[in-house]
């Protein structure tokens, strides 16, 4: 047996996540279902991350031990016939046995999406969020500087987390526009319950002047949820890239 990393990048519209529940379709369900068809069992799989209902990834990896008897090539080819069409498998290599697709993480990158145009875009559905307010860039981008480096974020954390240590590091936290579409991307070495969502929803009432940029920082001094601002809904976000 040998352990392969695997990347697929899927529309996270129709799922409730990545993680197997019961009586729902998840995106690990399907991705085992494709297994299962292919090996004749169901193989235990370890993935990077999880993500919410609905939340789409353009890069996600996850580990399984195989005892592979055809090309990598003609594994993705094969899965990829048995997979739906809102999940694509891109690659496969062989790592070390030690290897971990979630614990040898050493930095994930979230993009968020939002539709600034005059109406809504309808081949868009279910992948952005719509915003029809004016945006004031300068003001997200100052409030985004409190953010980077390394602090306690309980204020960015979802009432649902059952974590104990909320302590992490941002490395970049960075708005801007392409077309009519604003793009939050931010980088960290992880990631609390509806952190990423806290965030972009707290720069957009700064942008709003609901907040203040200053207010940012403390509301991180805070350490309490109910100072910062609304969560946005998971449809523009996507887990853009992990790095190992």
């Amino acid at each position: 047996m040998e352990r392969y990393l695997f990347c697929i990048s899927f529309n996270g519209s129709s799922y409730f996540g990545w993680q197997v529940q019961k009586n729902c379709v998840t995106v690990q369900s399907v991705v085992q279902d494709a297994v299962e068809a292919v090996f004749g069992s169901r193989i235990n799989v370890k993935a990077c991350s999880r993500t919410d209902s609905g939340v789409h990834a353009n890069n996600f990896y996850f580990h399984m031990d195989l005892n592979l008897k055809i090309s990598l090539n003609r594994l993705i080819f094969v899965l990829n016939n048995k997979l739906p069409q809102d999940v694509v498998l891109k690659s496969v290599k062989k790592v070390e046995k030690n290897f971990h697709a979630r614990y040898s993480v050493k930095k994930k990158e979230y993009i968020y999406k939002i539709w600034t145009g005059k109406f809504k875009n309808p081949f868009l559905k279910g992948l952005v969020l719509n915003y029809f307010r004016k945006i004031d860039l300068k003001r997200i981008l100052k409030a985004a500087k409190f953010l980077v480096g390394k602090h306690n974020f309980s204020s960015f954390c979802g009432s649902g987390s059952s974590v104990l240590e909320k302590t992490r590091t941002i490395y970049l936290l960075d708005a801007y526009f392409e077309g009519e579409m604003l793009i939050f991307k931010i980088v960290g070495d992880g990631f609390l319950y509806n952190m990423v969502r806290i965030i972009v929803g707290t720069l957009l009432e700064v942008s709003e002047g609901v907040l203040k940029p200053e207010d940012v920082k403390k509301i991180l001094e805070k350490k309490d949820r109910k100072f910062a601002g609304r969560t946005v809904k998971a449809a523009g976000l996507y887990l853009n890239e992990v790095t190992y």
